[in-house]
């Protein structure tokens, strides 16, 4: 018995050693066979356990088991370990690693964001709305007319339950008026969609941002002194704003503003088109009819109201002269605004 119990701690022994110094799995598999598979050291040593007496049997099989058992785990471990380890030896881990270039906003948004800061800052608040608006938000309260060629499904989108894209973000101002009493100063960013064809300068989808401010004695300087705090805040000091006599259905006096061009500072350029001005948008003061559809008194209130396309600024402070470039997802073009690379 002695010789059998001291046969299987050499084996528990030497198995141990030899995993410990494996430098692969397949060694290490090798190792078990040679232990403990069918031919094994250790099957070969309790073939003798048969020839024992009774009284040997017991502590013979404590030390098999724990030969067993030890070499198994120990086995176990050693293929856990070099699994861990493994190098993918087709990646050369001596060369510089890769720098990956962080994202940054898209230009469009970024106008959008700094408009809106522009606006926090003069006290305006932002407000949202629905892009599937009603014929009486996007039209009939903003007093446009019913033979109007804005409501023609040529320049509309409609859907089939007679609903709409919205043509414009002023609608963000109707619902703002029929929810809240005035004071109310507000801007409301977002997109809307035109059936106009692609070209350099149009969209069918496009962005805008249009400001309402409604209180007691509310005046045109008022607008003008805001707009051009804007474009100085946005495009620099050096900016100047024109304003021209217009017609819109929902203000009265209506008027458009221009900047002056931020490429050649009003010199005139092909820019502006040798004018000296870019053209911008419109506004005016909210017409009573507006009033009227919102239960607003327009004896007690007057407003003003504005709005101006984010593509339009956008293309104007990068100097940017395809519309299209904006939503072609190129990313030789967007790195351009990318200042963290």
């Amino acid at each position: 018995m002695s010789t059998l119990k001291s046969e299987l701690e050499s084996a528990l022994d030497n198995g141990l050693k030899e995993i410990e110094i494996a430098d692969d799995a397949k060694a290490v598999e090798e190792i078990r066979i040679k232990y403990l598979g069918k031919k094994g050291i250790v099957s070969q040593l309790l073939k003798s356990v048969g020839r024992l007496s009774p009284e040997e049997r017991p502590e013979i099989g404590k030390t098999a088991n724990l030969c067993k058992t030890s070499l198994a785990g120990a086995v176990e471990e050693k293929k856990k370990s070099l699994s861990s380890n493994t190098v993918d030896k087709s990646i050369d881990i001596s060369l510089p690693g890769r720098r990956r270039g962080i994202g940054s906003k898209h230009p469009v948004n970024q106008v959008i964001d700094d408009a809106v800061e522009i606006f926090r800052r003069l006290g305006f608040i932002v407000a949202d709305g629905p892009d599937i608006e009603d014929e009486f938000h996007n039209f009939d309260a903003l007093n446009t007319p019913a033979d109007h060629p804005s409501r023609d499904i040529q320049d509309t989108f409609y859907l089939p339950d007679g609903r709409l894209l919205r043509t414009q973000t002023s609608p963000v101002q109707i619902r703002v008026m029929e929810s809240r009493k005035p004071p109310i100063r507000i801007v409301a960013p977002g997109r809307c969609y035109r059936r106009d064809t692609p070209d350099a300068t149009h969209s069918m989808n496009f962005h805008q941002i249009e400001g309402l401010y409604v209180d007691k004695n509310v005046s045109l300087a008022e607008l003008k002194g805001t707009l051009l705090t804007f474009a100085h805040e946005m495009f620099g000091k050096d900016v100047n704003v024109r304003f021209r006599p217009h017609f819109f259905p929902f203000t009265e006096p209506s008027l458009e503003y221009d900047f002056s061009c931020v490429n050649c500072n009003g010199k005139g350029c092909s820019v502006c088109r040798q004018s000296g001005w870019l053209e911008i948008s419109g506004a005016g003061m909210v017409d009573p009819e507006v009033f009227k559809h919102v239960g607003c008194d327009p004896e007690e209130y007057t407003g003003y109201a504005f709005g101006m396309g984010i593509e339009r600024l956008a293309m104007i402070r990068y100097k940017i002269n395809d519309i299209r470039l904006l939503y072609e997802n190129d990313v030789r073009f967007l790195r351009q605004f990318n200042y963290s690379t």
